[in-house]
């Protein structure tokens, strides 16, 4: 999303995350942070549900083809990203898992893979013992991807009333963690936005 009164320099950030249900709530938590990026100044690119049906990736040299390049080349050009699970059986979802494997295609670049970018993790789940384990994992394959976690990670219990009937966040200490995720992740943006002249090339 680019707002009228964002310019084609902000920060972009890139969101990855939900489930194949339409309006899941890793969704709509992802939803949420990527806003109020955008009220802090960003850019937002949003890659969920459906537009993560991607093919299995498979690490024998391939290059990635159809949507999954939409997905590495906006990974590649972001400053920042944001990425949401549901805990499927205490771990990160299949999906995101396979939309972060391709990841790999960004191996050789000048800016290997999430090097030099904050990274906000958001893990829901119907219990706190999975969100926290997905989390965890979350921020685990981030490291592994030379990413920089932030400070602040957003574990929420789908089984507590956070939305109201119309789907709104109601839930004033998620909407409260949901926006320092996007400060942290700006804010390193800004700060310490990748510069070429300080690349190994």
């Amino acid at each position: 999303m680019l707002g009228p009164e964002l310019t084609p320099t902000a920060p972009l950030i890139v969101g990855i995350g939900g489930s194949t249900r339409a309006g899941s709530t890793s969704e709509r938590l992802l939803t949420v942070c990527l806003a109020e990026t955008e009220h802090l100044g960003a850019r937002t690119l949003a890659f969920t549900g459906g537009t993560l049906r991607l093919p299995i990736y498979e690490a024998d040299g391939r290059t990635a083809a159809g949507p999954a390049v939409a997905l590495v080349e906006a990974i590649r050009e972001a400053d920042g990203l944001i990425i949401a699970s549901p805990g499927y059986h205490g771990g990160i979802s299949g999906l995101v898992k396979n939309a972060l494997d391709y990841v790999e295609d960004l191996r050789d670049d000048a800016r290997p893979y999430l090097d030099g970018r904050a990274v906000g993790c958001i893990a829901s789940a119907a219990g706190w013992q999975a969100t926290g384990s997905t989390l965890a994992a979350l921020r685990a394959v981030v490291h592994a991807l030379r990413g920089w976690p932030t400070p602040l990670g957003v574990a929420v219990n789908s089984e507590l009333p956070v939305w109201d009937g119309e789907g709104r966040l109601v839930d004033a200490g998620v909407r409260a963690q949901l926006r320092i995720v996007a400060g942290q992740v700006l804010g390193f943006a800004r700060r310490w936005g990748y510069d070429p002249a300080c690349s190994n090339d």
